[in-house]
């Protein structure tokens, strides 16, 4: 997809004065629309318009009076951390209808809209496409009626639409995720982390049924989240002759000393033939033919409910306030179009090239051509899916490839959630291109001590839902042992390294690479796999372990401003970590509905405190109960954390009280997330095949010897693709006094949180979405942009 330029205009340019815009959700609900609904209202009355709620999705719409509500900036406190959707949602049968649309039309003029937001599936989008489309003829219509004066027409000419995807489903064609999604992964991946245990107790088989009943993305990635033993899809059914496949591979795990199996079947799953494939089936033939204790889970509407996780009201609130520029800036001639992310980047697609995609994943699989099903659904379903063949089903040792090579995975630094999930999938990636894996615990301290063991296929069996790191991990960086090390190197024959780790092991790699001027046994291809709950390492938008602290900030704001409910108004001021890295207390910000964030990066004075105390006391007067404000734990030596507190108490005082909390090493710990799962798991599996290509490519007269800049690289998540990028080039954008990148994505953020807290700030739109158009093969490293 490629961007036409963009100019660097704010968004104070951009007036909704005298333009209606009304939300509504329509179709099944999903966690998050909610924060989407909030995100509307707030920037559409932020530009200067009015903006109403529509309850009951097109059935209100449809009936009109009271269903059709002026939305106010408190109407929406206090839902951001609600499931479902707080205006209702029906499906209407009325609105398919020629009369229901011209009622709906009749409301819509009555309130003078002409803008609609529209959160739901394809259907509910289709529906609203079909509506603009009629719009100037249903107008005319009832103008002949005598329903509305003729001068309307001419008034209310156009009826723009903006749609947000929201569904658990993850079905719909051109979006990277829909709002729900990572919610109904939370709701799966806790369900099947509990069931883990008892499994284990009785040696149990668990069959897992989710939902899915055209799609399997939920059941794809939690099968890849859990590392399940079997998943059952509707775009890629089995093979014939299944069932003895599956049996065997149940029994092979259990033979290896394996207590549990675990398989998951989407709702939706079929045979070649067409024929579903129930979880009640599965259940009988493991019994059948193996006598294990199996058991059915059919999780349902579980899925559907709950809080929205931090990623879901992040995606939710942004994609809100992209659907408000959207509308204020279309034309009679722009097409509807639907409002996503691709990676860290807002983009707008034509909503009808969407719906036809969606519709032709359908049409390819009552065709049985399963093959462009999967590809239709976009490379990052498809990455999944092979993905999880490579790492669930292990080839026999006959089939493998041989390599003779030796690789060492070490953590380095800090834990992080999602570590494990990365060296499982280092591993058995590793054996599957036939190298011989070798462990390395506690970091390059472990590795001077001699502190390596190969490790094999089953060693890493269920480790992708462990927090920590199992490994062991130290901050230690190897100039300092650089001689013992790569005597290990050489008396273990190591050809290769792989770590996973945050700042440290970034700069563990600029050490190695200038030890190679005086060792030749760091002259091997050497990758480095960014994770840390700061977030700050350079070369990469995120990292494996900053999602699981995100929900664990987020989870406890929730919680902490629970806990002043019914009370008189209170402030929280909470400490977060991260260094001096301020991702977890601004993003945090934003999931959590915080009315400012205090980091590093953004300098603020005694006059910001006071301005900010100032406007929290100004909402405090209004309906708002409670206040938010996050710190970073080095935002600044002299506000500190008691300093802020203590300035609010005494300036707050007669409005509100205050509280703090700082919330320390909860935030690494846990297990993790199943973003961070997923996301470990698929960019340490690529690290590992690029491993691999790098040892042919250096492998000359009988040795590996790989000294160029291209051999030491960090894989990082740039925007939209996962890229290999030489350490050495990143050291000019690094800040390694402070530990953070010069340039970091995420502050482009910062000014959504305050407009949603209600501050007058300036927006720079010139990176929000441009309309472009859905391709059926994206770049080939597009779909690691979600990681999901």
């Amino acid at each position: 997809m490629a961007k036409p330029e963009t100019k660097k205009i704010f968004f104070e340019n951009l007036s909704g004065a005298g333009k209606a815009i009304a939300v509504l959700t329509s179709g099944g609900d999903a966690q998050g629309m909610n924060a989407a609904v909030r995100a509307v209202v707030r920037m559409g009355l932020y530009v200067g318009a009015k903006v109403y709620f529509i309850h009951e999705g097109y059935q209100g719409m449809v009936d009109g009076g009271e269903n059709i509500e002026e939305a106010s900036w408190e109407s929406v406190s206090s839902m951001l951390q609600v499931g479902g959707t707080v205006i209702g949602s029906a499906r209407c049968k009325e609105f398919r209808s020629h009369e229901g649309r011209l009622k709906a039309a009749l409301n819509l003029v009555k309130q003078g809209i002409t803008n609609l937001c529209v959160i739901g599936g394809d259907g509910s989008l289709t529906g609203a496409n079909l509506f603009r489309e009629e719009w100037s003829g249903l107008l005319t219509e009832l103008v002949e009626q005598g329903s509305i004066e003729a001068d309307s027409v001419q008034k209310y000419s156009a009826l723009h639409i903006v749609g947000m995807v929201g569904s658990i489903d993850n079905d719909f064609c051109g979006t990277d995720m829909t709002i729900g999604t990572d919610s109904a992964l939370h709701r799966i991946i806790e369900v099947v982390d509990a069931i883990m245990t008892t499994a284990q107790s009785h040696q149990r088989t668990f069959v897992l049924e989710v939902m899915g009943r055209h799609c399997g993305y939920l059941a794809l990635v939690s099968a890849l989240a859990c590392g399940a033993d079997w998943v059952l899809i509707p775009e890629m059914p089995p093979e014939d002759g299944w069932e003895d496949k599956m049996c065997s591979k149940l029994s092979a795990t259990r033979s290896r000393g394996t207590r549990l199996n675990i398989i998951i079947v989407a709702e939706g799953a079929i045979d070649r033939h067409g024929k579903p494939i129930t979880s009640g089936i599965v259940k009988d033939l493991v019994v059948k033919c193996l006598g294990f204790d199996t058991r059915v889970t059919i999780l349902g509407h579980v899925q559907r409910g709950g809080t929205p996780s931090a990623f879901d009201r992040i995606l939710a609130s942004r994609m809100g306030v992209e659907a408000v520029l959207a509308l204020l800036e279309t034309t009679a001639n722009t097409p509807a179009c639907v409002v996503s992310l691709c990676g860290n980047q807002s983009v707008r697609l034509p909503l009808m090239e969407c719906v036809q995609m969606t519709q032709e994943v359908q049409r390819a699989m009552d065709g049985k051509r399963f093959e462009e099903a999967v590809k239709l659904r976009g490379r990052s379903f498809e990455n999944n899916l092979r993905t999880y063949k490579l790492l669930a089903h292990r080839k026999p040792e006959s089939e493998l490839p041989v390599s003779n090579f030796n690789v060492a995975v070490l953590n380095v630094g800090a834990p992080a959630a999602g570590m494990n999930a990365a060296v499982r999938s280092a591993v058995r990636v590793g054996i599957s291109e036939g190298h011989k894996m070798f462990a390395v615990s506690d970091g390059f301290e472990g590795f001077s001590k001699g502190q390596i063991r190969e490790i094999k296929w089953a060693d890493v069996g269920g480790w992708t839902g462990q927090g920590g790191s199992l490994l062991g991990t130290k901050r230690t960086l190897p100039a300092k042992h650089v001689d013992k090390i790569a005597e290990q190197m050489r008396e273990h024959n190591i050809n290769a390294l792989l770590i996973v780790g945050g700042f440290e092991a970034f700069l563990s790699l600029l050490e190695l690479l200038t030890a190679r001027g005086k060792y030749d046994e760091f002259c091997v291809p050497m990758v480095m796999v960014p994770s840390t709950v700061s977030n700050n390492v350079p070369g990469s938008d995120l990292s494996i372990g900053a999602d699981t602290a995100l929900n664990a900030i987020t989870a406890t704001c929730d919680r902490i401003k629970q806990s002043a409910s019914g009370t008189k108004r209170r402030v929280f001021i909470i400490e977060t970590m991260g260094g001096y890295c301020g991702y977890l207390a601004s993003v945090g910000g934003l999931a959590a509905g915080a009315d400012a964030a205090y980091i590093y990066e953004e300098p603020f004075d005694i006059r910001d405190l006071q301005a900010n105390v100032e406007h929290l006391t100004e909402k405090m007067k209004t309906s708002i109960q409670r206040g938010l404000v996050l710190r970073n734990e080095n935002c600044n030596e002299n506000y500190t954390t008691d300093f802020i507190y203590q300035l609010y108490s005494e300036e707050g005082r007669g409005v509100f009280d205050s509280r703090k909390n700082v919330l320390g090493h909860m935030q690494q710990g846990g297990a993790p997330s199943p973003f961070d799962r997923n996301f470990g798991t698929k960019i340490s599996a690529k690290a590992m095949q690029w491993v691999t290509k790098k040892l042919v490519e250096t492998f000359r007269h009988g040795r590996v010897f790989a000294n160029t800049e291209d051999s030491c690289c960090l894989l990082g998540m740039r925007r939209r693709a996962l890229v290999f990028q030489p350490v050495v080039q990143l050291k000019d954008e690094t800040d390694f006094v402070h530990r953070i990148p010069k340039e970091q994505w995420w502050l482009k953020l910062r000014p959504l949180m305050k407009i949603l807290a209600k501050y007058k700030t300036s927006y720079d739109v010139s990176d929000s979405g441009q309309l472009e158009h859905v391709v059926r093969n994206r770049p080939k490293e597009s779909d690691a942009s979600v990681a999901m």
